[in-house]
This record gives structure tokens, sequence and C-alpha cells, in this order.
């Protein structure tokens, strides 16, 4: 078992890890509320690029857990970076959510239906056949595309929902053209979380539940990884990969009681 006492920073998926849709999760307060009082650095980072921190620690809130705003990274902010690095000041026509929308904006990008630099996916209730057709000739005309992160599917309170790598499949098929995805597992979006903890690699646990983007994130960037089993990811599914987790837990309760020397 992983020495969790000793490790200085924790990264942790939200979806699957945290809670299901509105639902929090067994042992998540407990798991919390150790974070803070064992003072661990710790970073939430979701591939979900649909919410901003705010609404996120405002989630949290109504679940009854006070984490601030500074403890959340998404892909959302994530791609914002990533295109204000690559070209300062271009125009994006975005499929997204608030959290996507927000985050290029305060990255100083602007939209553009005409002829955008970029056409960015990321999850949201605005995807529909419109927006599909009109993303597919922007990207045929020379728009370079853009996912938020690389996740098919995520878990929801009655299943789960197609996620940005699923809708940005379609765009990819009908022009041929391959989209660059910024979330986990992209090593840029761990380099800043690690930055952000303030953590080298090797004093950092990544936490989620899914083996191809939270696992394979946190191995290839050199953190401990714990798999948790409250998401999407089953202990069957763990045959079909060539890597393997740190630790395999039911859930982030029981990161709690193996510090403790419960378990």
């Amino acid at each position: 078992m992983l020495d969790f006492n000793s490790k200085k920073g924790f990264i942790c998926d939200m979806d699957g890890v945290i809670y299901h849709g509105n639902i929090i999760l067994p042992g998540v307060e407990r798991f919390v509320e150790w974070l803070q009082s064992e003072n661990k650095e710790y970073l939430f980072l979701t591939n979900n690029s649909g919410f901003t921190p705010r609404e996120l620690h405002q989630k949290l809130a109504r679940m009854g857990l006070d984490v601030p705003e500074e403890h959340f990274y998404t892909s959302a902010l994530a791609t914002a970076a990533f295109l204000r690095e690559q070209a300062p000041g271009c125009s994006v026509y975005a499929i997204g959510e608030a959290g996507l929308l927000n985050a290029l904006y305060d990255a100083g990008i602007t939209m553009n239906d005409v002829n955008p630099d970029y056409v960015v996916v990321g999850e949201g209730k605005s995807y529909s056949l419109d927006t599909l057709t009109r993303a597919t000739n922007l990207v045929m005309n020379g728009a370079r595309l853009i996912g938020a992160n690389s996740d098919v599917s995520g878990p929801i309170e009655s299943g789960i929902a197609p996620a940005c790598r699923a809708l940005v499949a379609p765009i990819e098929m009908a022009t041929g053209k391959q989209a660059y995805f910024c979330g986990k597992p992209n090593p840029l979006m761990m380099r800043t979380g690690l930055r952000l903890l303030g953590c080298h690699s090797n004093e950092a646990v990544m936490v989620g539940d899914r083996m191809d983007t939270d696992v394979i994130s946190g191995l290839e960037s050199g953190m401990s990884t714990v798999l948790v089993l409250s998401g999407v990811t089953t202990r069957e599914d763990l045959r079909t990969y060539a890597y393997r987790p740190s630790e395999v837990l039911d859930g982030v309760g029981d990161i709690v009681a193996a510090a403790r020397g419960e378990i």
C-alpha cells in the first residue's frame, strides 16, 4: 500500500471520483477533510470542460464540501492556455458551455463563426446537427480542430453520457482531419497541475477512475497512481491494459483509511 502520509500533493479527477452527476460519492467528505486537516496540497483536475472553477466550487458547496476556487483546474483552462501560447489573439468557433467559453475569453481569444483559426469542441448542450455541420465546413476550409479532452464518455446519475471525444469524432470522420486534445492524458495539463501544486512528480499522487486518461497521465508524469472503482472502470477492465496503477481502491475514502492504518 502506498504511504499516503508521505505524499505532499494529490491531483484528483472529479466525475466518478468525487461525484456522479449531482450525487456525492461515499467517503468523499472524509477524504476532503483529511486533505485539509493534513495540509496536503490538492487540485481537482477535471476533463469536463463545461464548468468554470467558480461553478465547480458552488457545485461542491451544494454537496456540503468547502473547496476554494483555486483548487480546480479544467480541460477548458488547459485548452485556452494552449491556444494562447500557440496563437496569441487567435479566433475560434467554439462548441461548449460556459466553462470553455469563459476560459477562451479570459485568454484573449475571440469568437468567429466565419473564418476562425480553430474549431474548439467541448462537452455541452449547444452541440447539434447545425453546430456540427458548421464546424465540419470550417475545418474543411482550413480551421484547425481542437478537442478539450479525449474522454469518450462520462458517468452520470442514470448511466453514462457521450463526452468530448465522441462529439469530435463525427467532425474527424467527415473531414478526414484529426483533432488535438488538450485535456488528460496530455502531459501539458499534468505539468500545469503539478506546477499549481508546487510539487515534484514523485511527491504527488494522481487519483482517478479511468485507466486511459487518469492513470496513464499520472504514470507518464512520474506520479504514483490510484484507480478508484467508483466510476467507469471495473477490476475486470484492468486486464485489458498493459500498465497498472500503483493502487486499486473502491473509493477515495480508502485513501484516508490507508493513511490512518485502518486497512
